[in-house]
């Protein structure tokens, strides 16, 4: 017998499981959201490998606190730009098993804005 998952760790594999159906070879961005803290990364599931990753805690973060849609939407902005030097447009979106509501759509709506396509 496996081992009881939690409510949220079984969202999250069925966000995962469901992009992975329509992924296409397609990077992923994945969004961590903490109470403090925002973290967004951009990774090859083939090679098993980040290719970008940004969040609230890097020292080029120019907000003053990370725990608000402000900062989620800088964070977007820095992730887009980091995904273009690494030679990445075309994402999927994990939203991790969070509602596409508040700081996480401000993110994704940031790194659209800034060049990112998914």
């Amino acid at each position: 017998m496996g081992a009881k998952l939690s409510t949220d760790t079984r969202r999250k594999q069925r966000v995962r499981r469901q992009l992975r159906k329509v992924a296409n070879g397609r990077p992923r961005l994945s969004v961590y959201r903490s109470a403090k803290h925002i973290y967004a990364q951009i990774i090859d599931d083939e090679a098993g490998r980040t290719l970008a990753a940004a969040s609230t805690k890097d020292k080029d973060f120019s907000g003053k606190t990370g725990g608000n849609v402000e900062a989620a939407g800088v964070v977007g902005k820095q992730i887009a730009e980091k995904a273009k030097k690494a030679g990445v447009e075309n994402v999927i979106f994990d939203r991790g098993g969070y509602i596409y509501h508040g700081r996480v759509k401000a993110l994704a709506e940031a790194a659209r804005e800034a060049g990112l396509s998914f």
